[in-house]
């Protein structure tokens, strides 16, 4: 009988792995939707990786050291991304954490910005996504920006 028990209680952890990683899984592809959508400038698969309320952002400095929030809207950007050269703008993440709450998914991922090959910027993306429907959506990014020197 404890036999049973160990071997029941193992499968119930295996299942809630395999579980979380799929969710895990689903989230990463979401985003790799995204990054998919920009290396090949395809705008209409850039904006199905966002929810339709989806805010962009960026953390810019001035010349006076201030440092302001810029937002973007996606259409506008989709659409920068669509007048670039196929395999012109590519961005490398490596995902640190990845945080899932039923709906809501956080991500936080270091990143290196290539343009036509050549290192342009590199910072941190946070992404914040939504599960409508049963499919992973981008509803908030946020980044950084460093030129130089990139760790």
């Amino acid at each position: 009988m404890t036999l049973k028990f160990l071997f029941a209680i193992a499968c119930v952890m295996v299942m809630g792995t395999v579980h979380a990683q799929s969710g895990q899984d689903s989230v990463r592809a979401a985003i790799n939707l995204l990054f998919t959508a920009m290396k090949n400038a395809d705008s209409a698969q850039l904006v199905s990786a966002f929810d339709d309320s989806a805010v962009l952002q960026t953390i810019v400095m001035d010349s006076n050291g201030k440092v302001t929030a810029r937002s973007y809207p996606v259409t506008e950007f989709a659409q920068a991304i669509g007048r670039l050269p196929k395999g012109a703008a590519d961005e490398q993440i490596h995902i640190e954490a990845l945080k899932m709450d039923g709906p809501l998914a956080m991500v936080w991922a270091p990143y290196h910005f290539y343009y036509n090959g050549t290192l342009l910027h590199c910072g941190v993306d946070s992404f914040q996504l939504i599960r409508v429907n049963g499919v992973w959506k981008i509803l908030y990014i946020v980044d950084t920006r460093k030129k130089g020197i990139c760790d």
